[in-house]
């Protein structure tokens, strides 16, 4: 090899017309405006397709003379004049759901969103699965409402990993290698026009790594990259290669860089955010590195600097799996931040204990303890997952009843512009309220489907299974080729599949929990639902497993092999190399999305809340966002929500498949195949209709970004401005009160409690006291509680609710007498206890971990 001395980047001269086409190309809203994505594809259909629709490498590529002559092509310059003025409005549009529903505030915070991976589009490889994708839609609604957000990641030279299958149908990965001169990628420079860079600490050395942005609509994304010349050994410019590649080590580092990277980032980028939102733990270090900051630039005691980062922060929780929470060992903590220790001002065992979780036999250093001891906010992204993660996470607060533990739920959605069909979206257009583009959670907006003619929504979903079966077709050819099987088992590509036929889709990540060959339990039975020439049902499978999974690996194998056989070889195709661009055409083709997964190991799952702008119906485990949105008109539960250990796996997978196949056979088929007398699926269109009017305005991100900047982003920010009035005044005294609660908690005693006891009637009213000793503490201080609820059989308390009680009397010597009424509501065994937490208006939750006191 040669090295160059110099280089130089050659750019397509554009005819002074086409001059925005650059502007257009580096601003990724057009991956969610088809107006934008087809005038691209006019370009060159072709080169569209090979360039993986990335429009910026497909510009380079096109011959000057071909530019040229589109300037003469009044067609495209009126379609290109269009592009150009709907994306000025978009950009300079004052009419957003920020402006009108916060634009009087004095100060509007600036959010700064951490994720390791943003799924964007297609030809920008920085994500492996869901958490990727909900990242990108999550930049995408935000832009859409104008909050004032940021986005935080790694820029990945090679990616997660390009899929293919050997002959044997086994999984193999390949790392190409992204070239940024042609991804619409910029290099971010200072006045000078030098590289931004940015320093992370590492064990003997320093990090060096330059920041690319991204822009996403009105949204900048800045993604960090270690493959530079500053950093002297390999394994530190390798560091940025591959997303969740390498071993521990290397995990850690990319997470320092991820997490302290990403704070000096947007400091050396001149951006001060005021809110931290942590997508997953992966990014939790960025709470040390505030610490720091505040600890060594504002002369912060580390209390101080503690409760600021904690106000400011909030932390989203993405998975009940115990084995997808980031761990490490504390031979990598003392590695990585011994130096970290001493600026903290923190003993090694101090500083572990911000992470520390006991693993039974051994302890770990846990990214998401940390993130939940340092944020003011904490939330699971579906109703049972957030329910399933105060279970999980009950023990980092001690006696706090598990419905109580301070984790919310908001549930994920999708970004409906980026997953809506081109022709859906039409025929939205024609019958619905403008309004379903831009404020798609309205829920009357959706009530407009009643009007759209059941023959137009039929065909128009037709056409998207018709365009589904053929990308599989070309797919599956392609496949075949890079194989090498025969000529002829590449002919037969072509008759796979059936346009008219019942097509259910499974594509998601591989994981076992997932379960991804349930359907494959009684292939005597499967086999009579594929081969019915009369009602003819259809699977496509689409799916990665971890390169190091190889159960998941067997999976897809055993779906290949299965495809093979002569029953299914039409009816079933596994398609390779799952990404945004295979994603779209199944969600929006299928008619059935089905997702069997173990419960409750789902979190949320999004790619069953896509298929219902689609016209496709969901079938499903009663998980994630399933277990809250099903109903029995307008989709299938798989089982009634039964929860099984791991003793009992094969049993489970036995009764779920036979529920499955049941539902096939007895329901889906037979409804999908009752046509009226003019051919259509009357009562499977109603099930559609009814699909969209309930779920279309739950299930989106436009919904779910209000709820975080409702219920986290602004109220956050209020406290924080507040503690920093008057040089951090508030945060100091906040301080000063948490140290005093500190010590003289241990004090706190409820020393007596009256209250009637034996039979009384419902309706009936008594008063209850108690007398608590609050020693140096003061009744504002804290919140004396009545507790109550139905008994269990072993006679606790279920799901008790409680009301705070009023003082009444001062008893003197830090003794006080607190009172409140209770009308009994319902009939049966009531318990009662009294409790008292503290209370202060900075605390986002009264329970603090081992701040609780019990009768």
């Amino acid at each position: 090899m040669v090295q160059p001395i110099a280089q130089v980047k050659v750019a397509p001269k554009l005819p002074e017309q086409l001059r925005r086409l650059h502007e257009l190309t580096y601003n990724l809203r057009w991956s969610w405006d088809h107006d934008a994505i087809a005038l691209f594809r006019r370009l060159d259909p072709d080169l569209w397709e090979k360039t993986q629709h990335n429009p910026e490498w497909m510009l380079g590529l096109m011959s000057q003379e071909r530019l040229n002559a589109l300037v003469s092509d009044s067609s495209y310059m009126a379609h290109y004049a269009r592009v150009c003025r709907a994306y000025d409005e978009y950009m300079q549009a004052s009419d957003t759901w920020y402006a009108n529903q916060y634009g009087n505030l004095e100060q509007h915070p600036t959010v700064a969103y951490f994720s390791m991976e943003f799924g964007l589009t297609e030809c920008l490889q920085n994500y492996s699965g869901g958490l990727g994708v909900l990242s990108g839609d999550h930049l995408k609604s935000a832009s859409d409402m104008n909050i004032p957000l940021v986005g935080v990641g790694i820029l990945y030279q090679e990616g997660y990993f390009q899929q293919y299958l050997n002959a044997d149908g086994y999984q193999q990965e390949s790392y190409p290698i992204n070239d940024y001169v042609n991804l619409p990628v910029s290099l971010q420079t200072d006045d000078a026009g030098r590289p931004l860079k940015i320093s992370v600490p590492m064990p003997g050395r320093e990090l060096y790594a330059q920041i690319w942005k991204v822009q996403v609509g009105r949204v900048s994304l800045y993604l960090m990259d270690a493959n530079i010349e500053d950093n002297e050994l390999l394994e530190d410019r390798n560091l940025t290669d591959r997303l969740y590649g390498g071993d521990h080590r290397t995990r850690i580092r990319q997470e320092i860089l991820m997490g302290i990277g990403g704070v000096r980032a947007l400091r050396a980028l001149g951006i001060e955010a005021d809110i931290y939102h942590m997508n997953e733990g992966h990014s939790a270090f960025l709470l040390l590195e505030r610490m720091r900051i505040f600890m060594h630039e504002g002369q912060l005691s580390f209390e101080e600097a503690r409760a600021l980062t904690a106000a400011s922060s909030v932390f989203t929780i993405h998975t009940p799996v115990p084995a997808g929470n980031e761990r490490f060992g504390f031979d990598l903590i003392d590695e990585h931040f011994t130096d970290y220790m001493h600026q903290l001002g923190l003993s090694r065992d101090a500083f572990i204990d911000l992470g520390r979780e006991n693993m039974g036999d051994y302890e770990l250093f846990s990214m998401s303890v940390m993130a939940l001891n340092l944020s003011s906010g904490s939330n699971g992204v579906a109703r049972l997952h957030g329910s399933v993660s105060r279970q999980m996470w009950q023990w980092v607060y001690p006696n706090v009843p598990v419905h109580e533990v301070p984790i919310r739920a908001i549930t994920n959605g999708v970004h409906v512009q980026t997953w809506v069909s081109q022709e859906m979206a039409q025929l939205f257009d024609r019958y619905l309220d403008p309004a379903w583009r831009t404020e798609e959670s309205r829920r009357d907006v959706w009530e407009g489907v009643r009007t759209i003619p059941d023959a137009e929504l039929w065909r128009t979903h037709v056409r998207r299974r018709e365009r589904l079966v053929a990308f599989a077709r070309d797919r599956l050819r392609e496949q075949l080729q890079r194989r090498g099987v025969s000529q002829t088992a590449i002919e037969e590509a072509d008759e796979v599949l059936n346009p008219d036929a019942l097509t259910i889709g499974f594509a998601r990540r591989f994981a076992t929990y997932k379960r991804a060959t349930l359907i494959f339990r009684d292939l005597g039975r499967l086999r009579k639902l594929v081969t019915d020439s009369e009602r003819p049902l259809q699977f496509i499978f689409a799916g990665k497993a971890h390169p190091h999974d190889a159960e998941g690996k067997e999976f897809i194998r055993t779906i290949v092999n299965v495809a093979r056989d002569h029953d299914f070889r039409d009816s079933f195709v596994f398609l390779e190399n799952y990404d945004l661009n295979v994603a779209r055409y199944m969600v929006q083709g299928v008619d059935i999305w089905l997702n069997n997964p173990r419960r409750p190991k789902e979190a949320s799952g999004t790619s069953g809340m896509k298929v219902i702008y689609n016209g496709g119906l969901n079938c499903s485990i009663l998980d994630g966002w399933w277990a809250e949105a099903y109903r029995h008109d307008i989709g299938w539960s798989i089982g009634h929500g039964e929860e099984y250990g791991e003793d009992d796996w094969a049993h489970q997978d036995y009764i779920e498949s036979q529920a499955l196949y049941n539902l096939l056979e007895q329901d889906i088929v037979p409804l999908f195949y009752q046509q009226a007398r003019d051919g259509l699926p009357r009562e499977w269109i109603r099930r559609v209709k009814r699909s969209m009017m309930e779920l279309a305005p739950r299930f989106n991100t436009h919904r779910m970004v209000k709820q975080y900047t409702e219920e986290f982003y602004l109220p956050s920010f209020q406290v924080i401005q507040d503690m920093r009035c008057n040089g951090f005044a508030g945060a100091s005294a906040f301080a000063n009160w948490r140290e005093d609660l500190d010590r003289v908690w241990s004090d706190v005693t409820v020393l007596d409690v009256d209250i009637a006891s034996g039979d009384v009637e419902i309706g009936s009213c008594t008063e209850i006291r108690a007398v608590v000793r609050l020693g140096n503490l003061q009744p504002p201080d804290v919140k004396v509680q009545l507790y109550f609820g139905m008994l269990d059989s072993i006679g606790n308390i279920r799901e008790g609710q409680s009301i705070d009680m009023t003082i009444a009397d001062s008893n003197g010597d830090g003794v006080y007498t607190f009172r409140t009424q209770h009308t009994y509501q319902t009939t049966g065994n009531v318990g009662f206890s009294v409790r008292v937490l503290p209370y202060h208006p900075y605390l986002h939750s009264s329970f603090v971990p081992h701040k609780i006191v019990w009768a």
